[in-house]
């Protein structure tokens, strides 16, 4: 089965964008994420839409961050790509008289509930810029180290 990395990308995105500089365009964004430049504007364009970046059109337009990353938090990025399904798993809906289907979904949907919950917690408790600061540790102690990273 395969898996939606778009906040994964989204979020890879995000903390490169201020190295990349003020503007950066859907093509450049691509070759940094080995994505089509339409897969890149199609996940970007709902940060736009959310107001976490901008876009404009034409010679010298791209992408822009609209906010600061300390006000951006996962949950926000995870809201604008359209809430994604967390997990694979869910409730069979066959049956819906069967007793036992009833019962396994009353479990499963709780279970997955809580779950979700404290999922988005999580993703609401972490800002944007919390990532950058975790990826500036981890370089600064590869570059003690003396090991090559990529940032």
């Amino acid at each position: 089965m395969r898996r939606d990395s778009r906040l994964s990308v989204a979020l890879h995105v995000l903390l490169h964008m201020e190295e990349l500089g003020p503007v950066v365009t859907s093509e450049a964004i691509g070759r940094l994420m080995k994505a089509n430049p339409v897969v890149v504007r199609r996940t970007m364009g709902g940060l736009r839409d959310a107001g976490i970046m901008c876009s404009a059109k034409g010679h010298g337009g791209g992408w822009s961050l609209a906010r600061k990353l300390d006000s951006v938090t996962l949950a926000d990025v995870y809201e604008a790509l359209g809430m994604p399904a967390l997990f694979s798993i869910g409730p069979r809906h066959e049956s819906p008289g069967c007793l036992v289907e009833q019962a396994v979904n009353g479990a499963l949907g709780k279970v997955l509930g809580e779950a979700e919950a404290l999922l988005m917690k999580q993703l609401r408790s972490t800002s944007v810029a919390d990532l950058a600061r975790s990826v500036q540790r981890g370089a600064a102690r590869s570059a003690k180290k003396g090991t090559a990273t990529h940032v």
